[in-house]
């Protein structure tokens, strides 16, 4: 097949990626979008299969069904609770395959100095995405502590090996080769500057690092792109690139902090917020049901504690129950409720819950105080009264669902443990609060079947 062919069915797969990205923006097309998203890449991969310059074939073949393999079961196997775990697993995934991409592309003859600096720009943003995606991956998935580290004269050392990592680049550039010491010295300060840059963000902030080392791998499959001259590779690294930087920009306005202050100031580390002490009100599943009875509003507010107890199913089914007993029924979801970007849509979605009914923070909280009862069901952070009230807290000035301001708020959780953030939560103490303890899904379920009886 021609260079020109290949190319075409290039742009081809480019069109299916941008409206596969465009769809992906509503729930009510995100599966098409992913559909099309996925045929892009088939596309992409058969294409350049036809390039005279590829290597054999049949190898490649096989890596797809290997692949293929492994990713099918994978996605069957993943719990959701587990899928921020995964997509960081996916982002070190495309940072270590563009590290060998373009530590691969040295080996061609005649590089340009252009094509020498995509090359290091593959390597050097791969291996921070991959060593910082890993570490990712231990934080969310607790095998390490989740909160952040942070040490007396980090930014010193990070200054240190940003300044290494330059040099070493330079004296690449300046004679590139497959074992040039420099290159090796490239490799090993990438993967060391990706930990030390993960290593001081807490796990409250961990939605706005899925997104950015998402960024980062499509950055370095952009790079890795123009060093083996792939347009189809540029394009689609470009879009992830693109895509992960804006949804980053959304995670930190959200939050009400810069980037910068997510990167480097080392969430919880210096604040310590105010002692919250209260009694709170015990609440059983039949009074609970009394209550839901006689509301004509009822809100939902999801968080990290619905996956983990996989209620989002008979969180619909009691949403179903609450509109038939003529309530009318939202889901409030706040941007960064759960561990990664749309985490609760996600959730949402696989239990069927009418799109429309899912609301965001923005258009919730100005008519919250005319909602009858809120239900929380496993959030902690994203409603937390502190982050309005305590100037000493390390979430303050953090946009909120203001459930404290409904006329009743149920909370649903197994204890008085603090969230992610380990920020105690003033909500829980309210006077219009009621605690309704035990495990999420459990504790519905006997509300359901009061409603059934």
């Amino acid at each position: 097949m021609s260079l020109e062919i290949i190319n075409l069915w290039y742009v081809v797969s480019a069109a299916l990626f941008i409206f596969g990205l465009k769809q992906l923006g509503s729930p009510a097309t995100a599966v098409r979008g992913n559909r099309l998203s996925s045929i892009a890449m088939l596309i992409a991969v058969v294409a350049t299969l036809f390039n005279k310059d590829i290597l054999p074939w049949e190898w490649i073949i096989g890596a797809i069904l290997v692949g293929s393999l492994v990713g099918a079961i994978t996605a069957q196997k993943v719990e959701m609770t587990s899928m921020p775990e995964m997509v960081a697993l996916f982002n070190g995934s495309g940072g270590i395959a563009s590290l060998m991409v373009g530590w691969a592309a040295l080996y061609n003859v005649g590089n340009t100095t252009f094509t020498d600096i995509t090359i290091l720009l593959s390597i050097l943003i791969g291996g921070m995405t991959f060593s910082g995606s890993i570490l990712a991956w231990g934080k969310l998935s607790e095998v390490i502590n989740s909160a952040a580290v942070v040490f007396g004269a980090q930014r010193f050392v990070n200054a240190l090996i940003l300044v290494a990592i330059v040099v070493c680049s330079v004296m690449f550039c300046l004679e590139p080769a497959v074992d040039s010491p420099y290159l090796y010295a490239v490799i090993a300060l990438a993967l060391i500057f990706g930990v030390m840059a993960v290593l001081p963000i807490g796990g409250a902030d961990m939605p706005v690092v899925i997104s950015l080392l998402n960024s980062y791998s499509g950055l370095a499959a952009c790079a890795a792109g123009f060093a083996i001259n792939n347009n189809i590779l540029i394009v689609a690294g470009s879009m992830v690139g693109a895509a992960g930087i804006i949804l980053t920009n959304i995670m930190c306005k959200a939050m009400n902090r810069s980037l910068g202050h997510v990167l480097f100031s080392g969430f919880g580390a210096v604040k310590e917020a105010t002692k919250v002490e209260g009694e709170v009100k015990p609440i059983n599943s039949e009074d609970a049901f009394l209550i839901l009875e006689a509301a004509q509003s009822v809100s939902f507010v999801p968080g990290y504690g619905m996956a983990v107890a996989q209620a989002q199913h008979v969180v619909r089914e009691l949403g179903e129950l609450l509109e038939k007993n003529g309530a009318e029924v939202t889901y409030a979801i706040h941007p960064v409720a759960g561990r990664m970007p749309g985490h609760m849509n996600v959730l949402l979605a696989e239990a069927n819950v009418p799109y429309d009914q899912l609301v965001e923070m923005e258009d919730i909280n100005p008519r919250i105080d005319k909602v009858d009862v809120a239900v929380v069901i496993g959030a902690n952070d994203v409603v937390n009264p502190a982050a309005r009230n305590d100037e000493n807290s390390p979430i303050y000035g953090m946009p909120i669902i203001n459930v404290d301001q409904a006329q009743t708020v149920f909370v649903l959780k197994r204890s008085m443990a603090s969230g992610f953030s380990g920020v105690d939560n003033p909500l829980f103490f309210g006077d219009n609060t009621r605690m309704l303890f035990g495990d999420a899904k459990q504790s519905i379920a006997a509300v359901v079947a009061e409603f059934k009886t």
